[in-house]
């Protein structure tokens, strides 16, 4: 923090104009947000029969069988392969990576290639892509940014500040997640915590997530999680869980990067996608909570509701689909399939130690493995801690536990590697391979 006594506020000065762009940028982000969502329900709506976006997607693809099931999955294939093969043909040099153009440039943006990314993504998404839905909003979010501040003629570092918004406002207008969409931007798209960081990020995030109620829910994204109490045994728990999910977290990013720096390339680029969901389709016969970006699998666990043996299953198989679709050349988010998968792990150790010291519920334990997994997969325990908080509006009483589990993994996967899920993903320097 600049506190106490420093006024400035750095590189990107908070002008009035300043100020009247993180508003427009708020307002484009939360529209742009419903318009995405709203061709993810349409998707889903038409594949698997879901009705609304408040409906189980899960509970619609497990209900779907046989071939209902698999089908929309090869229609993915079939169409992502080419359309994103003809995208970066005919937008070739075009940039749409939020974390590139802020991390290694100057914050600009190609709208129409981030548009059809955007859209196709949402598409492959709908259909059952094991990838996350956030990448969409996230970007066009940072398209408006970008596009506000090239017609207010601000300054560089003003422009990158209001795209870094504008990308954090996007997840939280998706998500209904204004808190942890700002720590997102300060921690992540930006890497700094301070005032002239984090007013601009919390007034963006919280006009993209009202504007946003236009159409998507004002309530949590995972609904009906118990308020779990704290206990000794949870705090136990944690000291262990955090160096097992440190570990693993920095694996899970050891192999984001190795998959992202060996996408299938060129033509082969055509058809990957159709083999990768063709192979997520088999799998997820048995297991259909593979579908999708995982939200289905992470609310089971945050209610406790299945198995030792699912929640192993899910906790090795949904990392392994996931990267299949990356490597693929698939684009997508990676947010709510980290978190989900560490929350099926919380839940997998959760009955095991149960076994020797019973009395939680394995929701709490799911909620736990959730914050750390996701806190040390983006190298950001502030947002991953408030994200999980504002996803659910659950878990207030189980904060000693999450943040000690959450400091533990982050600083054991810093100390292996240091990269996270989105460094990783950058063209260079790659990740040690895996």
């Amino acid at each position: 923090m600049l506190q106490p006594n420093v006024t400035g506020d750095g590189d990107a000065r908070l002008t009035a104009r300043f100020w009247v762009m993180v508003v427009l940028t708020g307002v484009a982000t939360g529209l742009l947000g419903d318009g995405l969502m709203f061709l993810l329900f349409g998707i889903e709506h038409l594949a698997f029969g879901v009705n609304g976006n408040d409906s189980s997607f899960t509970a619609a693809v497990a209900d779907a069988g046989g071939w209902h099931r698999v089908v929309p999955l090869l229609v993915a294939g079939a169409f992502g392969g080419p359309a994103w093969y003809l995208l970066r043909r005919f937008t070739p040099g075009k940039k749409s990576e939020v974390d590139e153009v802020l991390w290694t440039g100057e914050g600009r943006l190609s709208l129409r290639r981030s548009l059809g990314t955007s859209v196709i993504s949402e598409i492959v998404i709908g259909l059952g892509a094991s990838l996350g839905r956030e990448a969409a909003p996230k970007l066009m979010g940072a398209v408006s940014g970008s596009m506000v501040a090239e017609w207010a003629k601000l300054t560089p570092a003003q422009r990158r500040l209001l795209v870094a918004c504008g990308g954090g406002a996007g997840l939280a207008a998706v998500y209904n997640v204004p808190l942890g969409g700002a720590l997102f931007t300060a921690e992540i798209l930006v890497g700094a915590v301070n005032l002239p960081v984090i007013l601009p990020a919390l007034a963006c995030s919280g006009v993209a997530t009202c504007v946003a109620w236009l159409y998507l829910p004002s309530h949590a994204t995972y609904l009906d999680i118990p308020d779990y109490a704290f206990s000794g045994r949870l705090l136990v728990w944690a000291l262990l869980l955090g160096p097992v999910v440190g570990v693993l977290a920095a694996g899970w990013v050891r192999l984001i990067g190795w998959v992202s720096h060996h996408r299938v390339q060129g033509r082969w680029a055509i058809g990957a996608p159709l083999v990768a969901f063709a192979v997520l389709a088999v799998v997820a016969l048995r297991y259909p909570e593979l579908y999708g970006n995982g939200r289905g699998m992470a609310h089971t666990a945050f209610v406790g509701a299945g198995t030792l043996a699912l929640f192993a299953a899910l906790s090795v198989l949904k990392p392994f689909v996931t990267a299949l679709c990356l490597e693929s050349g698939a684009t997508g988010g990676l947010f709510t399939p980290t978190m989900s998968a560490g929350a099926v792990l919380g839940a997998f150790l959760g009955i095991a130690w149960s076994h020797l010291w019973p009395g939680s519920p394995i929701g709490a334990y799911a909620m736990i493995g959730a914050a750390a997994m996701i806190g040390a997969g983006m190298q950001a325990p502030l947002a991953g801690l408030a994200l999980v908080l504002e996803l659910t509006h659950s878990g207030f009483a189980l904060m000693v536990p999450m943040i000690v589990a959450t400091v533990l993994a982050t600083a054991i996967a810093r100390w292996i590697d240091g990269y996270s899920i989105y460094t990783a993903r950058l063209s260079a320097p790659a990740p040690v391979a895996v």
